[in-house]
């Protein structure tokens, strides 16, 4: 049973002749549990795509359907709950705040949650031993490495237990080793149970995915 559906998402900047059409009438299913792969050309809209699942990115036409949920036709406020509910996201640049510890960057995302300090802190702790930086909890981000940033950008993004987790070229700053230790680590949180939606220009980092989707000027070209 389909987990996430887009029917016909469109995507367009600006009005008339100047229009442009990131993304053009996308229609996908994603079951629960699965891990996909997005693939295409600079420019050709998947990480518009991602965005508009990610429902950050409301689109032109079309729907998003999320767990039987029309995302946009939430408000502004419910989309924000429905984010920090169902959606967990790590990017390419790690976006760590310097002068915060590993653990206070993992806890940011619990500052709205309400629950007393020390559960906050177990669930960062949590978090930070399912990506295997236990030990790292007490240092700035200037003081450990670059996979280890991603590392801690992962283990922010799944502090709230999200069901989903979105990807935007997670590995794209990394040498092959870290990268290869970065996809085990999403593969081992596929495993888990989480849905994995994964923006990559990497063959190799394709290859941990269930399921590859290949965009191109907009347009969904293939799901196999």
């Amino acid at each position: 049973m389909s987990y996430i559906i887009a029917e016909n998402l469109t995507k367009q900047y600006g009005t008339g002749d100047a229009a442009v059409t990131a993304v053009a009438g996308v229609r996908l299913s994603i079951r629960e549990g699965e891990f996909i792969g997005v693939m295409g050309e600079s420019g050709s809209g998947k990480s518009t795509l991602l965005g508009m699942i990610g429902a950050m990115n409301a689109p032109t036409s079309g729907r998003l359907i999320v767990d039987d949920i029309e995302v946009y036709s939430l408000g502004q406020e419910q989309r924000a709950d429905f984010r920090r509910e169902f959606l967990g996201f790590v990017f390419q640049s790690f976006h760590l705040v310097p002068y915060l510890t590993v653990i206070e960057n993992v806890m940011l995302p619990l500052a709205i949650v309400r629950a007393a300090k020390k559960k906050k802190r177990q669930m960062a702790e949590a978090a930070l031993a399912q990506v295997g930086l236990s030990d790292k909890a007490d240092r700035l981000p200037g003081q450990i490495s670059g996979g280890e940033k991603e590392r801690v950008a992962i283990a922010r993004s799944i502090v709230n237990e999200p069901p989903v987790l979105l990807a935007d070229e997670p590995t794209g700053n990394l040498d092959t080793r870290t990268t290869r230790e970065i996809m085990e680590l999403l593969s081992q949180l596929n495993q888990d149970g989480m849905t994995i939606i994964m923006v990559t220009h990497s063959p190799d980092c394709a290859d941990y995915a269930g399921r590859l989707l290949r965009v191109s000027d907009g347009q969904l070209l293939y799901d196999n």
